[in-house]
């Protein structure tokens, strides 16, 4: 049991001792406690200002979007009014082009059926046109047999009327030579009678 005792004195001396280093451990803890809370008071003081920023920012991120918001709205109403005023201009285009690709084929039917008649109308005249060239031609060779017959006719009757004139030429011929050597010969006679020489004359 002595021992025991000795052991708490002993356990006693060393808690006394103990005691200032305790006082000395207290201090530490408050100054610590005082830096950790001086820290902590930072780091709430830098939290607050980290949440100020953050919503500033967050004001700042939902005006924008708000404003971003606006726009796209301002722009998909912008759209739906261009698609709305495209697709009445394409209605109204396409009802022009229907109206106008019904009467382009009005007009082409319209066409065929002049260019039918042209057609018609040109085959006839190439046909009335053909007769009346083989007529013509039928007429103008019977015109040239009828013109070569009369010609030869006319040259027949020319060679006649010559051969007549040329004779009867050469018969008024002899007879004028008949005559005129007669009249030389009565004058020559007379003259030689009055004494006068023919040649002298």
């Amino acid at each position: 049991m002595p021992p025991k005792k000795k052991g708490k004195e002993k356990s006693k001396g060393k808690k006394e001792k103990k005691k200032p280093a305790d006082g000395n451990s207290l201090e530490e803890k408050y100054r610590r406690s005082t830096l950790d809370v001086e820290v902590l008071k930072d780091h709430l003081a830098l939290r607050r200002d980290i949440a100020r920023q953050a919503q500033a920012c967050s004001h700042e991120l939902k005006t924008r979007l708000s404003s971003l918001e606006q726009t796209l709205s301002e722009e998909q109403d912008d759209k739906k009014a261009i698609s709305a005023d495209l697709t009445r201009q394409y209605k109204t285009m396409q009802t022009e082009m229907g109206v106008k690709v019904h009467q382009l084929e009005i007009e082409v039917s319209r066409l065929r059926q002049q260019l039918a008649v042209c057609q018609e109308s040109l085959q006839n005249e190439r046909e009335e046109r053909e007769r009346i060239t083989q007529e013509k031609d039928a007429t103008i060779a019977e015109l040239q047999g009828k013109i070569d017959n009369m010609e030869r006719e006319y040259e027949k009757i020319l060679h006649d009327s010559l051969d007549n004139l040329l004779s009867r030429l050469a018969d008024t011929k002899m007879n004028w030579v008949k005559v005129s050597t007669a009249l030389h010969l009565e004058y020559k006679h007379k003259l030689a009678g009055f004494g006068l020489n023919p040649l002298d004359i």
